[in-house]
């Protein structure tokens, strides 16, 4: 229950599929990794651990089947897709995970859940519930309706770096395995076949 006394809604799930992958030379969100597209394998970890809806952030081409939602700043970098998450599942709480971390895994997202419903449950107050391996991971991470606030307030003032935002709210962190954070950028980071 939250400090009104109401229950909290159960977790979305966002992908974000709508970066320039510079370094990776095509997008990134399609690439297949054992057959399948990176922004799939994500989207098919948070649907097993039951975040609904599960939705794609950034242009439907990118999406794989997904449910798409138009970026609200294309262009703009992942902090305008945490926004697009939060306003296109308001007032649910949403799991806002990059599409390149293609080795996310059941037990990482589980883990971020839970501490998201203990610190809900118990009244605290949380803006963001972040997974933390070598380093807190802002592109996994639960962002609760509370944030939107103080992320719109800065994305405003013109800041775009997520961790800088992040700096700034009220973070539950989680530490997890490293694996599931691994990104993928370039294709040296790809597995080799």
């Amino acid at each position: 229950m939250t400090e009104s006394g109401h229950r909290i809604a159960g977790v979305a799930g966002a992908v974000l599929v709508g970066g320039r992958s510079r370094r990776m030379g095509r997008d990134k969100a399609l690439v297949e990794i054992d057959g399948v597209p990176m922004v799939r394998r994500v989207a098919d970890v948070l649907v097993a651990n039951a975040c609904r809806p599960v939705v794609a952030i950034g242009p439907a081409h990118l999406a794989a089947g997904l449910d798409a939602v138009a970026d609200e700043h294309p262009g703009e970098g992942p902090l305008g897709g945490i926004l697009t998450a939060l306003h296109a599942v308001a007032p649910q709480p949403v799991l806002v995970v990059a599409c390149d971390l293609p080795w996310l895994d059941t037990a990482t997202v589980a883990a971020v859940l839970a501490a998201t419903h203990e610190a809900t449950e118990s009244g605290g107050s949380v803006d963001v519930v972040m997974a933390v391996a070598q380093r807190r991971e802002p592109l996994c991470a639960v962002w609760m309706p509370a944030s939107v606030i103080d992320a719109e307030r800065a994305f405003a003032a013109g800041e775009r770096a997520v961790h800088r935002v992040a700096a700034g709210l009220r973070v539950v962190e989680v530490f997890v395995g490293a694996r599931g954070l691994i990104n993928v950028n370039a294709p040296e980071d790809l597995p080799s076949e």
